[in-house]
């Protein structure tokens, strides 16, 4: 694998900010385009409150937070660049104008992954004239703590721009997993759609409060979750018999379950009442304050199961 130790990054909001504060820990030089005229102020203000976290995690050793540059134009920061990130704002046409504008000064080797969340791999690579090295790297907020990046390809990606993407991420402490077909929100943004889905569903029809249905899934299934999928838990939830056996004995309760759950939709009447119930849960709290005692929590949780998890993948 050709070294990457040049990263670009497209678009320094939350998701790119967070992305450039790992790049760096992980010891890569990270140049940074984003056209707003604050961008510079607010990714190192980020880089600042983010890099303690890293520090805990021990995923800072011999990197240092000052490996960071700013350029005023996307083909500027990209030139350079053996691996960029591209975070701009979701709008097709917005993308595919950045691509055009870096493609011609990308080096032969030059990796670029997006972040997109909605898009596809198909609408993307329509804004190249070759997309053989452009891949979706799609991460799960923040990038910096939490581990998982979804990874898509297809015909027109070359197998090994994939294999490079997936090395490198896997080299900075990600975790990988690889779609075999598009779908939008890919898979774990479908997977927490559907339950909170359900969530919604259950406030709104006064099963429990806002607060409690979030207690119920942090203090229940959200712990085992952590530690291993649902699918998984399952097979362990019958014994010797595994998943054969539990889907045996659940078959018709799992399928009565299924045909009663809910379909809300986010109209204004449904937004409202969860608006109201999350005040209740905040207690004053800013969204601010909450985000730090969120990664307290992620940080506590990774250093806590860290040798577990390395020693499963043995």
């Amino acid at each position: 694998m050709n070294q990457i130790s040049n990263v670009a990054v497209l678009g320094a909001g939350v998701i790119g900010a967070s992305w450039t504060t790992l790049f760096l820990a992980s010891g890569r030089d990270v140049t940074v385009y984003d056209p707003a005229p604050d961008a510079e102020t607010k990714v190192k203000t980020y880089i600042e409150t983010a890099w303690p976290s890293l520090e805990a995690l021990g995923l800072t050793s011999g990197a240092t937070a000052g490996r960071v540059s700013f350029s005023s134009t996307a083909a500027e920061a990209s030139a350079s660049a053996d691996f960029i990130q591209e975070n701009v704002p979701e709008r097709l046409p917005l993308k595919h104008a950045i691509y055009a504008e870096i493609e011609p000064v990308l080096s032969r080797t030059a990796i670029v992954s997006s972040s997109t969340s909605g898009l596809t791999l198909e609408a993307l690579q329509e804004g190249w004239q070759n997309p053989a090295n452009f891949v979706l790297g799609h991460p799960f907020n923040p990038p910096h703590l939490i581990p998982l990046v979804e990874l898509t390809a297809n015909e027109g990606t070359d197998p090994a721009a994939l294999d490079r993407t997936e090395a490198f991420y896997e080299a900075i402490g990600k975790v990988t997993i690889r779609i075999r077909k598009g779908m939008p929100g890919h898979v774990a943004n479908r997977l927490q759609a559907a339950v909170w889905r359900e969530a919604v569903y259950m406030a709104v029809e006064g099963v429990a409060s806002v607060e409690d249905i979030d207690k119920a899934m942090w203090a229940g299934p959200g712990l085992r979750w952590a530690a291993m999928g649902p699918t998984m838990l399952f097979h362990l939830g019958a014994g010797d018999g595994g998943l054969q056996a539990f889907c045996d004995h659940f078959r018709e309760t799992f399928n009565g379950w299924w045909e009663g759950l809910g379909d809300p939709r986010l109209d204004e009447d449904v937004i409202g009442k969860l608006v109201a119930g999350m005040n209740e849960q905040a207690r004053g709290r800013s969204p601010r304050e909450l985000s730090e005692e969120r990664d307290r929590m992620l940080v506590a949780l990774q250093a806590a199961t860290r040798s577990l998890r390395d020693r499963a993948s043995e």
